[in-house]
């Protein structure tokens, strides 16, 4: 009975030590309506501070396309919209957290990094990040992230006959070759199915209908593989090889492009858990997507714009209407 009582007393009298010890959170006011300030006047004025190559530098796409995303998440993620606290005062405004949350993705720095600039605290910081690359996937997966279609296989198709591989469809490589990867990876599910998409090429006088991607030699003995040859002797053998293993390497260059837009890729994550880097990942994915669409209608809207110079002014007023549905649509 006295041992019983004894450790009940040692066990309040060490609860009641801890919570003496457990400071409370400290309040710094950070001013956040000078950080939104500062922001608005260095990229998003009339007049501002850094010109439109900084700002695609720093943010990794066109100003028009972050505008686009922060309207859509501002309007329909709960989290983005500017909201009053219990005072009254305005919290962070959806160009704080959406620039807080693209300077994490494209540089990979830690989450108090930005509170300098843009005044808000690391653990915001890491909520503007998470709540971020939730709502870019829920909002724009379906149309940056989702399968090819019967189109898009047709352009796979042709690009891959000029490189002189007609049927092939890319090319397949695991990190560190980590074969156990293909089991689980949905991405011959549809030819399990029977639903793989129909095609019709010849090689070399023979008439095939399945397509195929280009791998090394780490990967098992299928069909739909096309490896390289590890010992080519003759010249025809050594020509296959040669052109084989510099179209196979496009998977790896189109990776590399990604690490260098968006740092947090090629960084350590030790700080994320398999589900949150999974997201990161995707939100990357699409982010990259949406870019490329995006610099290709302006490719295509300067080409068509320099070849119309002359035309009417009502030729014009319906080019400008034409590349506004077009920025609306953004194909990949």
């Amino acid at each position: 009975m006295f041992d019983q009582t004894f450790e009940k007393l040692t066990i309040n009298g060490d609860q009641e030590k801890q919570r003496k010890k457990r400071k409370k959170r400290a309040y710094i006011e950070r001013n956040r309506e000078a950080g939104n300030v500062r922001l608005w006047n260095d990229y998003f004025s009339e007049t501002p501070t850094y010109p439109e190559n900084y700002f695609r530098r720093r943010f990794r796409m066109n100003k028009r396309l972050f505008m686009r995303i922060v309207y859509r998440l501002s309007n329909e993620v709960d989290f983005f919209r500017q909201k009053p606290d219990g005072l009254g005062r305005l919290g962070l405004s959806a160009l704080q957290k959406c620039t807080t949350a693209i300077r994490l993705l494209a540089y990979g720095n830690a989450t108090d990094t930005v509170d300098k600039y843009l005044r808000l605290g690391k653990t915001t910081t890491r909520s503007c990040l998470e709540n971020f690359v939730e709502g870019v996937f829920d909002l724009f997966g379906d149309e940056y992230l989702r399968r090819s279609t019967p189109a898009d296989l047709q352009h796979l198709f042709y690009v891959g006959e000029h490189r002189g591989f007609p049927g092939m469809i890319g090319s397949i490589d695991y990190t560190l070759n980590d074969i156990n990867v293909l089991d689980r990876s949905p991405i011959f599910d549809d030819i399990i199915n029977g639903q793989a998409p129909q095609v019709t090429y010849s090689v070399n006088g023979r008439e095939y209908h399945l397509t195929y991607y280009l791998t090394d030699g780490i990967h098992p003995k299928w069909v739909t593989f096309i490896q390289s040859i590890p010992l080519p002797q003759s010249p025809q053998s050594v020509l296959f090889a040669q052109r084989q293993e510099a179209v196979r390497k496009d998977v790896e260059r189109a990776f590399g492009v990604l690490q260098a837009r968006f740092a947090i890729v090629k960084n350590p994550t030790l700080f994320w858990d398999k589900v949150k880097i999974g997201k990161i990942m995707r939100a990357c994915i699409i982010l990259h997507n949406m870019i490329v669409g995006d610099e290709r209608m302006n490719i295509l809207y300067l080409m068509f714009q320099s070849s119309n110079k002359e035309k009417t002014s009502v030729v014009h007023m319906s080019i400008s209407i034409f590349y506004q549905i077009c920025l609306q649509i953004s194909p990949i």
